[in-house]
């Protein structure tokens, strides 16, 4: 039997409640391996709605191991801190140079620019006022999948986008079954 999936979730302070919550639970429910990773010196991290998550292990731990998707969820301040982080842009783009997944919603996709991820002509979407910081127009969608990028517009795409990257790791059946397993008819 193969290996499952590995997803790695940063976790910066002032991320998005709903957007990392449901990514990680969408994705263990798929069977996916799901590490969450704090960018701080600490491995509990306070949300954008200060709700504090404690993360499996820091960043700088587990960064060079292999993940098969980086997903960052988005949040102002969470953004903007996963931003400032070379070490995130740094794994972004070793995600890029391996042809692995790198996910990212809402406000997050601003990070796939600053670290120079996305390929010209590359179609993303993001939160609509985000949109004025890409290198590229944005579309007014829910998710965008896109070669080895996947977008997420908000927080209200939470489901949809982690149900997008499952089915991009492990197949449309799974994803399908984690679907009417939630009772939802998203896919």
């Amino acid at each position: 039997m193969a290996n499952a999936p590995r997803a790695l979730v940063p976790l910066a302070e002032g991320f998005e409640d709903i957007e990392a919550v449901t990514v990680v639970d969408v994705l263990r429910r798929g069977g996916v391996e799901v590490v969450t990773a704090s960018i701080h010196d600490s491995r509990e991290v306070t949300s954008a709605h200060g709700i504090v998550l404690r993360s499996d292990a820091l960043f700088d731990d587990v960064a060079d191991e292999s993940f098969d998707a980086v997903v960052l969820p988005g949040g102002g301040a969470g953004t903007d801190n996963l931003m400032k982080s070379e070490a995130v842009n740094d794994r972004l783009r070793r995600q890029k140079d391996e042809g692995r997944l790198i996910c990212a919603i809402c406000a997050a996709p601003t990070v796939l620019v600053e670290a120079g991820v996305l390929e010209p002509g590359q179609h993303v979407t993001c939160y609509p006022t985000c949109s004025v910081d890409l290198d590229r127009p944005c579309a007014n969608v829910p998710v965008v999948a896109d070669g080895n990028v996947i977008t997420g517009q908000a927080p209200g795409a939470a489901t949809l986008f982690a149900l997008v990257v499952l089915q991009a790791l492990s197949g449309e059946k799974v994803a399908q079954k984690v679907a009417r397993g939630m009772v939802t008819d998203v896919l």
